[in-house]
């Protein structure tokens, strides 16, 4: 579903990782590991097609990917159910079950509550409840459970766990153990020396 070859990604014109190279196959998952700082961000912007890479290929199905980032990207203004109708049509997918998202990410209780009402924790899981009405099979997640507790982290983990049976990949860098089944890759030896090149950063999106 996702294959990187040779990839170099830069940040503020240095080129921070290069020569990244994996497959991600339906139904499996992947755990970006690394140090503050390597750009795990920086490369997962790049596969979600938010900035162009420095060297190398990215190849994915057209309009496969939902990217999710440290901004929970949720219009405080709305209601939770208003959010998530807004992102599925957003994502041309407006028939989504989006009863099943709000009850798949515990917020039944909040449904018609605007987001500014929320808490962080509260606002992290509709976040990520945006995952559930985009109908995209792959899932490229940024420290998806900031701001989570230990139950929610597992509510969490078990809807990864969901979409994977379903025949969906998710590529994640986080730093804690989700209790998933994934193979895990460590982006250390991919620390590219400084080198400076075009200046292709900008702001987190999702």
């Amino acid at each position: 579903m996702l294959e990187l070859n040779d990839v170099a990604v830069a940040r503020g014109g240095i080129t921070v990782l290069e020569g990244v190279s994996f497959q991600l196959a339906a139904g499996n998952a992947l755990i970006l590991r690394g140090e503050n700082g390597i750009g795990k961000t920086t490369l997962l912007r790049a596969i979600a097609g938010l900035q162009p890479t420095v060297n190398g290929t990215i190849q994915a199905p057209d309009e496969s990917i939902a990217f999710a980032s440290h901004a929970d990207g949720i219009k405080a203004q709305l209601t939770v159910r208003e959010n998530l109708e807004f992102w599925a049509e957003v994502y041309g997918n407006a028939s989504s079950d989006v009863d099943a998202a709000i009850q798949a990410m515990n917020l039944t209780e909040l449904t018609n509550r605007p987001a500014a009402q929320m808490s962080a924790g509260q606002k992290r899981r509709l976040g990520l409840g945006r995952l559930l009405v985009t109908a995209r099979p792959i899932w490229v997640l940024d420290e998806p459970t900031v701001s989570l507790d230990r139950a929610s982290v597992a509510l969490f983990a078990d809807i990864v766990r969901a979409h994977l049976a379903g025949g969906g990949a998710a590529l994640i860098a986080t730093h804690i153990d989700l209790g998933i089944e994934a193979e895990t890759l460590d982006l250390t030896p991919f620390k590219a020396k400084a080198d400076v090149t075009a200046d292709t950063s900008d702001g987190d999106y999702w």
